[in-house]
């Protein structure tokens, strides 16, 4: 015994030189601008140590259990009769007398004397508590809180044992967002006001399909060869609509008992997540079909003035359009109004018929890519294929400049029991909640894209 306690004191003192050692190369690193620099040679130094000590530290807890082991087994042994006979002769020890209510000890005890009768007033300085169960008169430890019931239809189903818990599987969640295409600025105010100007077209734009002022923007000569004045300049014609966009709650609640959340974290973390993923669903839902009317976003696709192209447009010959094609032909319209479509919104419907396109030969022409780990793109453009746009509708548009999103308050969590009788039933209220706005500022950048029939 003696030799392998030496032999662990001489572990334990290599151990804490490795450490030592350890602390003084860290020590040595140099800081330059923030940033810890490291050598090769410090870094394997350092490796090194920490190889050496996860070593040493296994070897002193393995000879620390085998002498706690050796320790246990030297100890002489006692059978479960014999431990349940001498309780047993304790119980029968016990007189009449010793033997008292619950109310009995409550009265004995210094929190109840503590009143003095009442003459310290009606509130005790601390509750008291029962240290163990009562039982049939005995004071007795507890076994186990509650004997589970192995009924189906209780929801305490076991029996005597350990109990493996499996993790909980949840739903899930949709990774692509219609958020993810727009610039986010924070604001304070409670409502934006901006102008929204409405495009004007050229001459040179025969295709545009959009007319909301002029542009005669032209060559001008000095004078005028007809009566030799000086030429007048022509005028263009801007359109300004003042709108405003205010910020708007999205929000909602769950009721938990405060107990389950404390004993159960991976459910509080499972609650917390799905509120959250809840306001997510309803702000793609909002920023895209939002009506503008009581509490609702003015959604994109509600806008006054956006474009709009129908697949049924498509050209018929020598090959009818694909969708593909009538995404393309948006896109153009979006590029006459002088703004670059910087994505495309579909349901998973509509973009599954696109990737599924084929050529002549039966060769994919989306699907290739995105197979082999290639970022979803139709045209150069990034694909949100999400169900919080109708089937057979598609959006293209400039999100990133021709339209804002305003985060007044990001989403959060808040608890809270001032709710009803929730602190008296122990009750607690998990709100999740966000405050934002959306300016559409030049709608004629946005093309809606109607997949319900094609070109024939």
């Amino acid at each position: 015994m003696s030799q392998d306690k030496s032999r662990l004191n001489e572990l334990q003192g290599a151990l804490r030189q490795k450490m030592a050692d350890n602390k003084a190369i860290a020590d040595s690193f140099r800081v330059e601008d923030g940033t810890v620099v490291v050598t090769p040679e410090q870094k394997t130094a350092f490796d090194k140590n920490m190889a050496d000590i996860k070593e040493i530290k296994g070897l002193i807890d393995g000879m620390q259990a085998m002498e706690s082991v050796d320790s246990w087994s030297s100890q002489p042994t006692e059978t479960v009769a014999g431990s349940f006979a001498a309780a047993a002769a304790e119980v029968s020890q016990l007189t009449s007398s010793e033997i008292k209510s619950i109310g009995e000890m409550f009265l004995e005890s210094a929190e109840f004397k503590s009143l003095a009768n009442g003459r310290n007033g009606a509130n005790m300085v601390a509750p008291w508590q029962v240290k163990a169960s009562f039982t049939g008169g005995l004071m007795v430890k507890d076994v186990y809180s509650a004997l589970p019931n192995t009924s189906v239809t209780n929801s305490r189903i076991g029996s005597f044992g350990t109990v493996q818990r499996d993790a909980m599987v949840t739903q899930p969640m949709r990774t692509k967002r219609v958020r993810d295409l727009f610039p986010v600025r924070t604001t304070t105010a409670a409502v934006i006001e901006y102008f929204r100007q409405l495009g004007f077209t050229t001459p040179i734009q025969a295709g545009y399909a959009y007319s909301a002022g002029v542009n005669s923007a032209s060559t001008v000569a000095e004078r005028n060869n007809a009566n030799n004045a000086f030429a007048l300049k022509p005028q263009s014609s801007f359109s300004f609509v003042g709108e405003q966009a205010p910020v708007r709650t999205l929000a909602h609640w769950e009721a938990a008992h405060r107990n389950v959340l404390a004993d159960e974290p991976q459910l509080r973390s499972i609650i917390d997540n799905e509120l959250m993923y809840g306001l997510r669903l309803l702000e793609d839902n909002q920023i895209l079909n939002g009506d503008g009317a009581g509490e609702n976003l003015l959604g994109v696709l509600n806008t006054p003035n956006i474009q709009e192209y129908a697949w049924s447009d498509g050209a018929t010959a020598p090959v009818a359009d694909t969708k593909a094609d009538a995404i393309r032909r948006a896109a153009t319209l979006s590029f006459l109004a002088y703004y670059e479509p910087s994505g495309i919104v579909l349901h998973p419907n509509d973009w599954e018929d696109i990737e599924l396109t084929k050529d002549e030969q039966g060769q994919y022409l989306v699907a290739v890519s995105v197979a082999m780990g290639g970022e979803p793109r139709v045209w150069r453009m990034p694909v949100v294929d999400t169900p919080a746009i109708a089937e057979g509708t598609g959006l293209v548009g400039a999100f990133g400049t021709a339209a804002q999103l305003y985060d007044r308050e990001q989403a959060s969590i808040r608890i809270s029991e001032q709710h009803s009788d929730f602190f008296v039933r122990n009750a607690i209220v998990i709100l999740a909640e966000q405050r934002l706005a959306l300016a559409v500022k030049r709608p004629e950048a946005f093309v809606k894209v109607d997949f319900d029939s094609a070109p024939v």
